[in-house]
């Protein structure tokens, strides 16, 4: 029987519209635009200037502090500037933008694709290795990679999680990197359980996905230690405390993290950018994208180097359909619509969705008719209607007993809203005002 979270959840259509679509490298860019910002915790420091020139993987913005990452150069060419430069969501952010003059890599990365199996490092080069090669969550997150492999004092890491799930609708970049890549993923997985002590790590898979789980089980008779998890399709089962719960039989507690019941979860993009940055010693200055939509001419996995504009991931997919209503950054559940198509793939860009018009316009807001929908879907456990009815009405403070900071904005409350409340909207407003209000506690 196959496994699942067992608080809440919805099924949305799955759309998978580019699965079949293999890994194309897309050709290197004229020009690219490097957010010195592409990760939760401190924005990097710039080490290059105006008029330097860079080689492909050669370090340009360094960590800021213990939760920040290094951001290194995905081409060859030409410093043109370091000043905020306008994303894909319409902030100014800064960034170092580089013209491009052939592709000359830094000696030091193995651009081979000869498998490497053993790694000899211990726990702490490992871990230096990953933070040198800005690595962070590959899932959208970005949490550094590093910061989540350094267990706290008093903590124990019991299993590693490997996060195949890709539960979003449309996504399928992971799905194609277990396809394509899934021998190097595996490697990945062996690295990360070394630098975390355990010897003990699954990977969880839906069943929509048979041919990666077939595939990946053939993998994983070489490493005896890493075992696949077929999952029943259910959206979020992406999230960490979804996948715990799924996997293990293990719920983290309100206001805990997935070390406290032994957990540690990665992304298989992660793992894959792990086995390179430790194995070939290559940084993180590319990664799969998913480029999709209904009416788009040709639903694609593109790799892509960091610092591509959006745009021209689209043109070479045929371009931006006339019936266009608007283009999401990542999927349909928990992607953000986007303001400015200019704006660079960066490390967290898992993928790009074009909605037709008649899909991305929202339905007109009725009364709520207390049918507790929203409750029985809540990943979470939490009560959507009530924290929404708190956050609209700017009642902040009694949404922290509420629990709302364990809110993890998957959108399942407003996609089975029958009232098409924006439930999420005032929830997510208030989510990020308590969040001000504990730091100030704090501060």
């Amino acid at each position: 029987m196959l496994k699942s979270f067992r608080i809440g959840g919805v099924h949305p259509p799955g759309n998978k519209l580019s699965k079949g679509a293999g890994i194309v490298t897309m050709p290197v860019p004229e020009t690219v635009v490097i957010p010195l910002s592409q990760h939760i915790g401190a924005p990097a420091t710039a080490v290059v200037a105006k008029g330097d020139t860079v080689k492909v993987g050669q370090l340009i913005g360094k960590s800021a502090g213990f939760v920040s990452s290094n951001i290194h150069s995905s081409v060859s060419g030409t410093v043109t500037s370091i000043d905020p430069v306008v994303d894909g969501s319409g902030l100014r952010k800064p960034a170092i933008t580089i013209r491009v003059e052939g592709d000359e890599w830094v000696d030091t990365i193995d651009r081979s694709d000869t498998l490497v199996r053993e790694c000899t490092l211990t726990p702490s080069e490992i871990i230096a290795r990953i933070a040198d090669a800005g690595i962070v969550g590959m899932g959208g997150a970005t949490f550094p990679t590093q910061v989540k492999l350094s267990v706290p004092q008093g903590k124990k890491a019991e299993f590693l999680i490997l996060n195949g799930v890709e539960c979003e609708p449309y996504l399928t970049a992971d799905h194609r990197v277990l396809l394509e890549h899934g021998r190097e993923v595996a490697v990945g997985a062996d690295i990360l359980c070394r630098a975390l002590g355990v010897d003990k790590a699954y990977i969880g898979i839906e069943a929509n996905k048979q041919d990666a789980i077939d595939y990946m089980e053939k993998v994983c008779a070489d490493h005896p230690h890493l075992e696949v998890v077929p999952l029943k399709v259910k959206y979020p089962q992406g999230g960490e405390k979804q996948l715990i719960d799924a996997v293990l039989r293990r719920q983290v507690p309100s206001g805990a993290l997935p070390i406290d019941v032994g957990a540690v979860v990665q992304n298989v993009g992660t793992a894959l950018a792990v086995y390179e940055a430790v194995q070939k010693n290559k940084p993180l200055i590319e990664r799969v994208v998913t480029v999709t939509g209904k009416s788009l001419d040709k639903p694609s996995n593109l790799k892509v180097r960091i610092g591509t504009s959006i745009r021209t991931l689209i043109d070479y997919c045929g371009g931006l359909p006339e019936d266009t209503g608007k283009v999401i950054g990542g999927g349909p559940m928990m992607g953000r619509a986007m303001a400015n198509l200019d704006g660079p793939v960066t490390k967290g860009t898992s993928g790009v969705l074009l909605m037709r018009e008649n899909q991305s316009l929202r339905p007109e807001a009725q009364v709520c008719i207390k049918c507790a929908k929203c409750v029985s879907v809540c990943p979470m456990g939490l009560e959507p209607y009530m924290l929404s009815k708190l956050g609209k009405h700017r009642m902040f403070a009694e949404m922290e007993p509420r629990h709302v900071t364990d809110c993890i904005e998957c959108g399942s409350c407003a996609y089975t809203c029958p009232a098409a409340l924006p439930l999420l909207d005032y929830i997510r407003l208030g989510k990020a005002e308590v969040m001000k209000m504990i730091r100030a506690r704090k501060g």
